[in-house]
């Protein structure tokens, strides 16, 4: 090969990497137009998180922890463009989102024109921790369209405690999730839709009789749940929803404890859920990720704080 050949080769890998560089950076989870003018063949998965302080550190991170799962998806996925926004920001046009993911103290922001609008056009929707929580009524009703289901006050309740999941059910949103068991503010005892149809329990265990609490509360205590942990059935903590129109849905109502992240089971079945919800293939180890130090989680932590008001 001639000298001038060689240096145009050096010169044309060199724009190559460049322009490979350059879109792992348009890739930005805070560039919501750039997300927007991605071509169509990208799917954009849109997370809204509440920045806001909920106890000590380490305690509802979602913002951080959309983050994290962002990125993940980005660098996981070449057709994919995930971005975060805060709560208060919520976007007020989501035609181009194929997937919501929300991350916030209470879901019922989430059943805003916006979302209805993306969800009834085959959008996936997901909820986490304290965003499967909405009020009876329309609110409650939009989630058993979007998920299947919802923590209801005075029928759900929120104990911390630690389930053993020790059966594992065959879905695209388990592969690579092996038994596992975290301390975790796992709610139980959702308002599911009739029958469950639609529904695909994936984190199931039968609760300690104790984590019903004596107390009664909008959040414990009360007698149903009493009877069904003493009559042995089983409570779900995740599931997945199709809906009648095909569209997908998943709650997940553990995730108030950030270090939750480092085990590699709950990290897997979280990412593997928002792939599916967005209609993406499912590795059939999972979506890779790599266990965030605690170095890193500490970083995203700090980066999620620069949006609190």
């Amino acid at each position: 090969m001639s000298g001038l050949h060689c240096s145009a080769l050096i010169v044309a890998i060199g724009l190559l990497s460049a322009r490979a560089s350059a879109g792992e950076q348009d890739k930005d989870v805070f560039n919501y137009v750039a997300q927007k003018e991605a071509p169509k063949n990208v799917k954009k998965i849109v997370f809204v998180a509440d920045p806001s302080s909920h106890g000590p550190r380490g305690n509802h991170e979602f913002m951080a922890g959309s983050i994290y799962m962002a990125r993940t998806l980005n660098k996981a996925y070449d057709n994919v463009y995930a971005v975060v926004y805060p709560n208060y920001q919520w976007p007020k046009d989501l035609a181009h989102a194929d997937a919501i993911i929300v991350l916030l103290n209470h879901g019922g922001s989430a059943v805003n024109p916006a979302v209805r609008a993306a969800i009834d056009r085959g959008a996936g929707f997901m909820a986490v921790h304290y965003g499967v929580e909405v009020n009876k009524g329309k609110e409650g009703e939009a989630y058993h369209q979007w998920i299947g289901g919802y923590f209801e006050t005075f029928w759900s309740v929120n104990p911390f405690w630690t389930p053993k999941f020790n059966k594992i059910p065959q879905h695209e949103t388990t592969r690579g999730v092996k038994p596992f068991s975290v301390n975790d503010e796992w709610y139980y005892h959702m308002r599911f839709v009739s029958d469950m149809k639609g529904v695909t329990p994936i984190l199931t265990d039968l609760p300690d009789i104790k984590t019903t609490r004596k107390e009664k509360s909008s959040h414990g205590g009360n007698p149903d749940v009493y009877a069904d942990v003493l009559a042995g059935k089983p409570q779900h903590m995740a599931w997945a929803f199709v809906r009648p129109d095909g569209g997908r849905g998943f709650g997940f109502t553990g995730y108030h404890r950030y270090e939750n992240l480092k085990n590699d089971d709950f990290r897997t079945l979280l990412l593997n859920a928002v792939a599916w919800v967005t209609r993406l293939e499912v590795p059939s180890a999972g979506v890779p990720s790599r266990r965030p130090t605690d170095e890193e989680l500490t970083k995203l932590a700090d980066e999620g704080l620069r949006f609190r008001k």
